[in-house]
């Protein structure tokens, strides 16, 4: 294909049966200009063989980005992904999320200069995520909501299920509905050119929770990109699995990066600043 409209960063590291279903749903968009970017934290091979699977059966342009497993290091995979994108503007998702047939087109509709999209997703339960299979997927199935869903919801075994639900009229969204301010890695986008200019990525953070999403949209903020809610548009559904908490040291980090209030990171896209923002002579 030519240079893509929407580079699309999917975040992995192991979950085949997953990323299949991912990819599934992937190959039903509406909106097809984008290039798939898979940035594999150290899986085993069940990955590759998945991503091997995937070539032959979707239409989209397929990069495989892998190194070996030596801990979470999940933000070097995510900058090695803004160094393989042909794409102006970029797409983040999880191996774990399914995003709905106009996920895309909902990212590169919204775009927007000095703006950073903020999207959400539906924490289903764990009776949902069992019942998946890439042929429910594939029909657009895992998108309608029936009693049981909402039962789900009620009882507390999914969360924000109403966040699965696509408005596509941005006055019926500014009437009904609360404001989003934070960040998901699972479901952002941004300007290549925005992420390039804070240096990627902190790849100081050594594990979940804040250093894939809250940093990038704090550094991002201190060189004039602003959020926009996605909520009820781009909707995305994250395939249960137990809570991982975030690390002391991942908020250690982050209490850091706010008191120093520097846009540039010293470890990301390059690497070895004397300080953060500037070079290393």
């Amino acid at each position: 294909m030519n240079d893509p409209r929407l580079s699309l960063a999917v975040a992995v590291y192991n979950k085949p049966e997953v990323l299949r279903l991912v990819l599934a749903a992937l190959g039903r968009q509406s909106f097809t200009e984008f290039e798939v970017i898979v940035a594999d934290d150290g899986s085993g091979p069940a990955v590759r063989d998945v991503v091997d699977e995937a070539r032959h059966r979707y239409d989209y342009h397929f990069v495989h980005l892998w190194h070996e497993d030596r801990g979470w290091r999940k933000n070097t995979m995510l900058n090695n992904a803004i160094r393989s994108a042909r794409g102006d503007w970029m797409v983040f998702i999880d191996g774990d999320c399914l995003p709905s047939r106009h996920f895309m087109l909902d990212h590169w509709n919204e775009r927007e200069d000095r703006k950073v999209l903020l999207g959400r997703r539906v924490e289903t339960s764990e009776r949902w995520t069992r019942g998946l299979t890439v042929e429910n997927v594939r029909r657009g199935a895992f998108e309608r909501y029936g009693a049981q869903e909402w039962v789900d919801g009620l009882l507390g075994r999914s969360l924000r299920v109403e966040d699965g639900i696509r408005i596509p009229s941005r006055f019926l969204r500014k009437i009904l509905l609360r404001r989003v301010r934070g960040m998901l890695g699972s479901n952002f986008s941004a300007a290549k050119k925005d992420l390039v200019a804070i240096n990627g990525f902190d790849e100081q953070y050594d594990g979940p929770g804040c250093g894939e999403d809250s940093d990038v949209q704090y550094r991002l903020s201190l060189i004039g990109v602003t959020g926009k809610s996605l909520r009820n548009l781009a909707v995305q559904y994250h395939c249960w699995h137990p809570r991982m908490a975030v690390s002391d040291a991942s908020w250690d980090r982050f209490e850091e990066v706010k008191r120093r209030g520097v846009a540039v990171c010293t470890e990301g896209l390059e690497k070895s600043l004397s300080r953060e923002g500037t070079p290393r002579g």
